[in-house]
């Protein structure tokens, strides 16, 4: 390997986002789906799957099993970055704090006034 490749390469965490869990409701926040609210299907490493959002026609052919062809959609993985929480249909951003008993829990701040999501 040469040293611009090693450059270019990015190293993300196995466990992917710490903000984003499986069961949150995201809202996109670019591509072609921009504005559009889902619930997370699954989290893989750096991309989340989230219903509704980034779905892929798949043609099935028609076999046996599937007397009569057809066009299957389901939804692709979009990463991370593309993703923020929502509460009630808003869009909010996380925050961490540690609180009274040492425990880590993300917040958002509604107004001016911190409102806790959920411990981290």
């Amino acid at each position: 390997m040469n040293i611009k490749s090693i450059k270019r390469k990015r190293h993300f965490q196995a466990d992917g986002s710490k903000k984003v869990r499986k069961g949150d409701e995201v809202m996109a926040i670019s591509g072609n789906f921009n504005g559009e609210i889902g619930k997370v299907l699954s989290v893989d490493g750096p991309k989340v799957v989230v219903q509704g959002i980034n779905l892929r026609t798949k043609h099935v052919k028609r076999s046996q099993l599937n007397s009569q062809g057809s066009m299957v959609k389901h939804e692709m993985p979009i990463h991370v970055s593309n993703v923020r929480v929502c509460v009630n249909g808003k869009p909010v951003k996380l925050k961490t704090r540690v609180n009274d008993k040492g425990d880590r829990e993300l917040y958002f701040m509604d107004g001016e006034t911190a409102v806790f999501y959920r411990k981290k």
